[in-house]
């Protein structure tokens, strides 16, 4: 019996898991095209637009929705369009108060098996299977970002952003954190520990602002842009 070496076993292994992989990716790659075709399609139309995060899970009586619909109106009222994930909690006031204020109010939907359902506030709609396509979308059409209290999708959101523009992949633009009690101790971490220890430059905590209400944050987007 002839024997196959290891090394002529891996080869074959590998060479039918990428032949596997090739035609599937493949197809995969239209689809994130077509993605990028429909947001690049749509969205000029919105611009200037700010992007508002925060957490799918704020119901309607907590007062971070309260401020999150009373943003959406005044970023309305001072001239800009507000982009949200689409979804429930601080995207959902945020797009309900843009809407109210006669603006347009988009929503950037993303796919997911739990949580994410469209809300009815957003009067233009996208939907996205890949999260980097719709962080794309977001970026590309904003002239500023504002983050509420939120989990996980949202500090993500937060770091990305922040490094998009201390690498200068960006330019700089505003960005702001909304609620003080929430993100001070953040950036207090930031401060003892990350400074410290040269893991950012001191510079790198100027690149956004924390304040407690919505009026603070349009009066900052606009000053920062010279509106």
């Amino acid at each position: 019996m002839k024997q196959r070496t290891l090394e002529g076993r891996f080869f074959e292994e590998k060479q039918y898991v990428l032949e596997g992989l090739a035609a599937k990716e493949s197809w995969r790659l239209f689809k994130i095209l077509a993605e990028f075709v429909e947001g690049f399609e749509l969205l000029p139309r919105v611009y200037p637009a700010v992007t508002i995060f925060g957490s799918s899970r704020t119901s309607p009586d907590h007062p971070d929705y309260k401020k999150a619909e009373e943003l959406g109106k005044l970023l309305v009222k001072a001239g800009f369009s507000v982009i949200t994930g689409g979804g429930p909690g601080i995207m959902e006031a945020a797009n309900k108060g843009a809407a109210e204020a006669g603006g347009y109010s988009v929503g950037l939907n993303i796919r997911l098996p739990l949580e994410q359902e469209p809300n009815p506030y957003a009067n233009i709609k996208l939907e996205f299977k890949y999260f980097f396509v719709r962080k794309v979308m977001m970026a590309k059409y904003s002239v500023a970002f504002v983050f509420f209290p939120g989990g996980f999708g949202t500090l993500d959101e937060m770091f990305e952003v922040l490094t998009l523009v201390q690498t200068k992949k960006i330019k700089p633009i505003p960005i702001v954190l909304i609620d003080r009690n929430f993100w001070d101790p953040l950036y207090k971490w930031m401060v003892d520990f990350l400074i410290p220890n040269n893991k950012i430059s001191p510079k790198d905590i100027d690149l956004f602002k924390i304040v407690d209400t919505p009026e603070e944050t349009v009066d900052y987007i606009k000053e920062y842009l010279w509106i």
